[in-house]
């Protein structure tokens, strides 16, 4: 299993940036492909970024495609996400999420690590 630990949100005026940032422990970085989600109150948590299968491809929601960047450093098992353009829309918890390289899916329940997650709150 793996454990993560999120840092990096905060409040921010709209079209400002932040850094968040998650920390990965427990196993080794390379066994979990690593993916951002975020939760507005009352609504569904939704996916925002992930790697692909060989971890080194990326895919992006429509709604961030252009604004956010997900990253990761191998040797400090740390992966980020640039949010940038950030609009009132983004605001919401987002979460840093784990599934194991091997597992079959890339959907919302196939990630079975999460973070506490931090929340975003983007002021007009």
């Amino acid at each position: 299993q793996v454990q993560l630990v999120e840092s990096g949100g905060g409040l921010v005026q709209a079209g400002g940036s932040l850094r968040l940032s998650c920390a990965a422990s427990g196993r080794t970085f390379s066994s979990y492909r690593m993916g951002w989600f975020r939760q507005a109150p009352g609504k569904e948590r939704e996916f925002v970024a992930r790697f692909g299968w060989t971890g080194g491809s990326t895919y992006y929601a429509d709604s961030v495609k252009g604004r956010f960047t997900i990253s990761r450093d191998n040797a400090k098992n740390t992966v980020y996400l640039q949010m940038s353009s950030l609009k009132p829309e983004d605001t919401a918890v987002y979460y840093c999420a784990a599934k194991p390289a091997s597992a079959i899916g890339f959907r919302i329940d196939d990630y079975a690590y999460w973070g506490q997650g931090t929340q975003v709150t983007v002021s007009s």
